[in-house]
C-alpha cells in the first residue's frame, strides 16, 4: 500500500502508527471480542477509553483542575450557538474579534442570542492580517471576548494571546489546537472540532472553566447545556464514541513523541520550509503579513491562475493531495496540521519547484 501526502484541512491526515492501531483493534478491542463502535458507551472497557482520553488530554495541555473537559458532538460550528446560551449570563452582549470566515461565522449565530460587538476585524484587508491592537473596541462589560487562533481558510494567526482585561476569553482553536503549548489559565473557554490535529469528524472538545458553567439560558436544549453535560461526563446521550476513541490513541502517540514542546518545534520546521521556498520563488506568493502566518495552514497563489488546474493535476500524479484552495479566496493552501510529516513538506516543495520551472 501507498498513501500518499494528504494536505487537506479537513477531515485531515492523521498519523499512520494511529491508524494501524485502530486497524489492529477494528474487530477485538482489548480482547473484549466487539469493537469500540460496537460498544455500550456506558460499560467498563469504554468508560476507561474515555477516562484515560481526559487524562492524556490534561496531561499534554497541562489543563487546570479547575477546568471540565467535555467531549461532544456537532463539530465546532454548533459550538457557535452553545457558546452564548451558556456564557452569556446576566449580560446583554459579547465581543467578536474576526479575522477570517470562521469568526465571521461566529459572530453572525452568536447575534441570533446576544448583542455582537464587533470589537476589531480585519476584513476591508481581506484577512490577511490581525487587526492591530490599537484598534481594537471591547466592550468591559461583554459576556465573553471570542476570537478565533487561527483561521483555516485565509492562513492568519494570533502570534499571543489577546489580554482581555479580565473578560473570559472564547477561543475557536479546531485548527491550531495541539500544534504547539498553550497557558489554557488564559482562557475561559475553549473548542475545538476534532477532524485536523485530534481525529475524525464527528467530534468536539470543549474545555471550560467552571465557574463559567451553570448560567445557561431558559431556552437553552439540555442537549447544548455544559453543566448538564458536565454532571454527565459528557453522556447525556450517547457520545460518539469512535471519535473519542480514535481522539485518545492520538492523545497517546503525541504523548510518545515528547509531548507538545516537540510537536511544537517540528510544526516550526515545517512551516518555515515551505514559506522560505515561498518567499524566494516569484512563481508563487502568499498574501499574509508575515507576523500573521498560521503554521497549520499555508495559502499561495501562482504568478499566472490560468495554471491551477494543471498545478493540482500534476499535485496529484505527484501524490500530493488536498492542496485547492478554498473557494472563497482561491489558488492553492497546504494545510500542514501534526501527522504531515516534514517529508511530505519537502515532497511538496520539490514539486513546487519543478513546476516553476517548468512553466515559470
Amino acid at each position: 500500500m501507498s498513501r500518499l501526502f494528504n494536505f487537506s484541512a479537513g477531515p485531515a491526515t492523521l498519523p499512520e502508527a494511529v491508524l494501524k492501531q485502530v486497524q489492529a483493534e477494528m474487530l477485538d478491542w482489548n480482547g473484549t471480542g466487539m469493537s469500540v463502535m460496537e460498544m455500550s458507551h456506558r460499560d467498563k472497557p469504554f468508560m476507561s477509553i474515555a477516562q484515560a482520553a481526559e487524562k492524556d488530554l490534561r496531561e499534554l495541555l497541562n489543563i487546570p483542575a479547575n477546568y471540565k473537559v467535555l467531549f461532544l458532538q456537532g463539530g465546532a460550528t454548533a459550538q457557535f450557538t452553545y457558546i452564548p446560551m451558556n456564557l452569556l449570563g446576566s449580560k446583554t452582549g459579547a465581543d467578536y474579534i474576526v479575522t477570517g470566515d470562521w469568526g465571521k461565522k461566529a459572530a453572525k449565530e452568536a447575534a441570533k442570542y446576544l448583542k455582537v460587538n464587533i470589537a476589531a476585524t480585519s476584513e476591508a484587508d481581506k484577512f490577511t492580517k490581525v487587526p492591530d491592537r490599537a484598534t481594537w473596541k471591547l466592550d468591559p462589560n461583554a459576556a465573553y471576548v471570542h476570537y478565533t487562533p487561527n483561521e483555516t481558510i485565509h492562513g492568519v494567526e494570533f502570534a499571543d494571546i489577546p489580554e482581555t482585561n479580565g473578560v473570559p476569553l472564547v477561543a475557536d482553536f479546531s485548527s491550531t489546537i495541539l500544534s504547539r503549548p498553550i497557558d489554557v489559565s488564559k482562557f475561559g473557554l475553549i473548542y475545538a472540532g476534532a477532524q485536523k490535529n485530534i481525529g475524525p469528524s464527528g467530534l468536539t472538545i470543549v474545555i471550560v472553566r467552571e465557574d463559567l458553567i451553570g448560567h445557561a439560558q431558559a431556552l437553552t436544549p439540555g442537549i447544548f447545556d455544559y453543566k448538564q453535560m458536565a454532571e454527565n461526563e459528557s453522556m447525556l446521550n450517547t457520545p460518539p464514541c469512535f471519535g473519542w476513541y480514535v481522539a485518545g490513541l492520538v492523545f497517546k502517540y503525541l504523548l510518545a513523541q515528547g509531548g507538545l514542546k516537540a510537536v511544537a518545534e517540528r510544526n516550526e520546521r515545517k512551516a518555515k520550509a515551505l514559506y522560505d521556498y515561498i518567499d524566494s520563488e516569484p512563481f508563487y506568493s502568499n498574501p499574509v503579513a508575515k507576523a500573521d502566518r498560521s503554521w497549520m495552514n499555508v495559502p499561495f497563489v501562482l504568478k499566472n491562475a490560468e495554471l491551477d488546474a494543471d498545478f493540482l493535476k500534476g499535485a496529484v500524479a505527484a501524490k500530493l493531495s488536498g492542496l485547492k484552495g478554498h473557494r472563497a479566496v482561491g489558488g492553492m493552501r497546504a494545510s500542514i496540521y501534526n501527522a504531515m510529516s516534514e517529508e511530505g513538506v519537502q515532497a511538496l516543495i520539490t514539486y513546487m519547484k519543478e513546476f516553476a520551472k517548468a512553466h515559470g
